[in-house]
């Protein structure tokens, strides 16, 4: 008996399972996906599916209104739109196959599910958009049909005679009309649903001349197509068997609750797509827009408009030095410096165009501005710019949106949330896409900052200066008078004391006095925070400005201080502008603790030579790794970096880094 009732159970489960299978209400997406695309064939038949939709939607839409009046008892009349009626040769044996398909079919989703496959594997050469058309024309046949006999059949003998072999008078009477309501009026929102689905579905299809890159929403609504239109076909099959249940008095009617709850979760879906895909389409054409204009000559005023606002109205520009606002075309045929950041903006980096801005002010021709990137203001946001605007003398964009251009300003100008310079001319030709670094290392005297003069500066060897000098004033002068100087610093305490009562007896040595050597000490991690920031990004903008370059003696030397910013300790030796060598407080501080051992060779040789040959042959016996980190600077950085150690190419790692330190994001506060 046992037997029996497990043999009868595992039955019952089989077909259960091969119930379900073919169930499109219990099937996945992907279930269904496999089943339709065995019954599509890529082949190149040509259809005029446009013209077939055309008049598809013009039948239905006049087809649903005279069913909407006849439930209603209503006589409004659609409003008045010229139906457009294509020349076109009906490819009507085909809508009468699919017609044979669907009709006199009892209810049931597995039937519904068999008999879509059947259609599907009829139109298995067309697209699939064309087969949603094809079938929802072969239901417009048969449903317009039915209601135009319904609606001439009491004034018209002929009509009432093909209305009775149609059955329509079962619906079509007043009682009956009273008795189905619920019904027809479901099956007849159904058809407006699904003819909007199909609607849109064309508008999907006619978007596909884009590139997917561009419009990446377009190639995901694309793969889903086939499911869709899975949808809308079985949608029509039930619609069909339903109106056969109406029409001959059945016990039984077709479920459409399901189908109708699906497709308006496919309506909504697809609506949601191509308002994303036409979003996405704007910005790329948008994007397409800019570059051309950045590419061909242009005036600047008509290129920053393009690039700030786009199709909004410009808005005024703030003058931070008469506190006014004024119109965009004081831009214009000038020489503009776009100054991009975010509001993470500190008082140095405002600071570093400072002196750019007194050095041209007097200068017509040259005009900065600067441009928020907020990509969602806040009533906080707006308040902290308006602080950051009253610390700039220069022109401010004010604009309570996103900048139109962000994208691109992030993608081709490489913008990271930190400050950047962009220099264009009069005709909005790029002349320099981050000059932030050029002006932070040389200030006014890489002006007017384009790529030339950075080539031309880059090809100087002595450095110290122009991005040491500035940090205090008695750098300056020292460099001026041609002292050697030791700049020096780090983590540990302990090291700094240490260089520093080896460096302080070797610099007051009787024999380095007697020999007329003048030796400064400037330790960095002594002095204020400021000036220890002001020292090292002075270091990283230059890094910046000759990484791309062929690496050369003065790339390297800037490297390998940039490598021991995070050390416990290093130092510098220059000599004026110039510098002598630099290394890690390992190899550093036991060349000065050695001092006694080659002072000798000072006065055969001079100070500069004996120093850095003693400290190469101390690091030739000393092995270390060498770490380089890379501030997020705006900019493409490259891709890799050669050791300044030794020829090998530097390994790359991920480094974040916290402070934990609020006074410096908040400087500006």
């Amino acid at each position: 008996m046992s037997i029996i009732m497990s043999t009868k159970s595992s039955l019952k489960s089989l077909l259960q399972k091969g119930e379900n299978e073919h169930n499109p209400l219990t099937m996945s997406d992907e279930q269904i996906l496999e089943q339709i695309y065995s019954t599509h064939v890529h082949s190149d038949t040509k259809f005029d599916v446009d013209s077939l939709f055309t008049l598809v939607e013009n039948t239905l839409r006049r087809s649903t209104h005279i069913v909407d009046n006849l439930v209603q008892g209503s006589h409004a009349s659609l409003e008045h739109i010229d139906d457009k009626i294509p020349q076109f040769n009906s490819p009507l044996c085909t809508l009468k196959q699919i017609s044979f398909e669907m009709s006199c079919k009892p209810p049931s989703e597995e039937i519904g599910h068999r008999t879509t496959l059947a259609i599907l594997n009829k139109l298995s050469n067309y697209e699939w958009d064309a087969k949603a058309v094809l079938t929802l024309a072969a239901f417009a046949l048969e449903y317009s049909e039915f209601w135009l006999l319904a609606q001439y059949q009491p004034t018209d003998p002929l009509a009432k005679s093909v209305a009775i072999l149609k059955r329509v008078p079962v619906l079509a009477k007043p009682a009956a009309l009273q008795k189905h309501r619920q019904a027809i009026l479901e099956v007849n929102n159904l058809v407006k649903a699904t003819l909007q689905v199909i609607e849109v579905i064309f508008e999907l299809e006619k978007l596909t001349t884009y590139d997917t890159k561009d419009v990446p929403a377009l190639g995901l609504a694309i793969e889903q197509i086939p499911v869709d239109v899975y949808w809308a076909i079985i949608t029509i099959v039930a619609v069909v068997t339903q109106i056969d249940c109406l029409t001959t008095d059945s016990e039984h009617k077709q479920e459409l609750s399901h189908y109708g709850q699906k497709i308006n979760i496919i309506l909504s879906k697809l609506r949601k797509q191509i308002t994303l895909c036409r979003q996405q389409i704007d910005e790329a054409e948008y994007y397409r827009k800019l570059r051309k204009l950045f590419q061909t000559p242009t005036e600047i005023m008509e290129v920053f408009k393009v690039l700030i606002f786009n199709k909004d109205a410009p808005q005024p520009l703030f003058d931070g030095a008469t506190k006014t606002k004024v119109d965009i075309t004081v831009l214009k045929k000038k020489n503009v410096y776009l100054f991009i950041s975010s509001l993470d903006i500190t008082e140095e980096e405002i600071s570093v165009l400072r002196p750019v801005y007194d050095s041209i002010k007097t200068n017509d021709q040259y005009k900065i501005v600067w441009i928020p990137i907020v990509e969602e203001w806040t009533e906080q946001l707006h308040k902290k710019f308006e602080v950051l605007k009253s610390k700039m003398p220069w022109y401010v964009v004010q604009h309570s949106g996103t900048i139109a251009g962000y994208k691109y300003i992030k993608e081709e100008w490489h913008f990271k949330k930190k400050p950047m310079v962009v220099v264009l001319s009069p005709q909005g030709k790029v002349q320099h896409s981050n000059a932030f670094h050029l002006i932070q290392a040389h200030g006014t005297r890489a002006f007017p900052f384009t790529t030339l003069n950075e080539e031309q500066i880059n090809r100087e060897n002595d450095w110290v200066g122009p991005v040491l000098g500035g940090i205090h004033p008695s750098i300056s002068t020292s460099i001026k008078e041609q002292k050697y100087i030791f700049f020096y610093g780090g983590n540990d305490k302990d090291w700094i004391q240490q260089f520093t009562k080896y460096v302080t007896a070797l610099a007051n040595d009787a024999a380095i006095k007697e020999a007329k050597i003048s030796i400064e000490l400037f330790c960095v991690d002594k002095e204020d925070k400021s000036l220890v920031r002001r020292f090292w990004s002075g270091i990283e903008s230059l890094f910046v400005t000759k990484v791309h370059k062929q690496a050369d003696a003065v790339t390297q030397e800037v490297q390998k201080m940039l490598s021991y910013k995070n050390e416990t300790g290093w130092s510098l030796l220059s000599k004026g502008p110039s510098v002598v060598v630099s290394g890690h407080g390992t190899t550093i501080l036991k060349t000065v603790a050695e001092f006694e051992k080659w002072k000798e060779v000072v006065i055969k040789k001079g100070f500069a030579v004996t120093f850095k040959e003693y400290h190469q042959k101390i690091v030739g016996t000393t092995h270390r790794c060498s770490h380089l980190e890379i501030p997020n600077v705006a900019g493409k950085l490259p891709e890799t970096i050669k050791c300044s150690d030794c020829p090998r190419v530097m390994e790359i790692f991920i480094s974040y880094k916290c402070c934990h330190n609020e006074n410096t994001a908040n400087a500006i506060h």
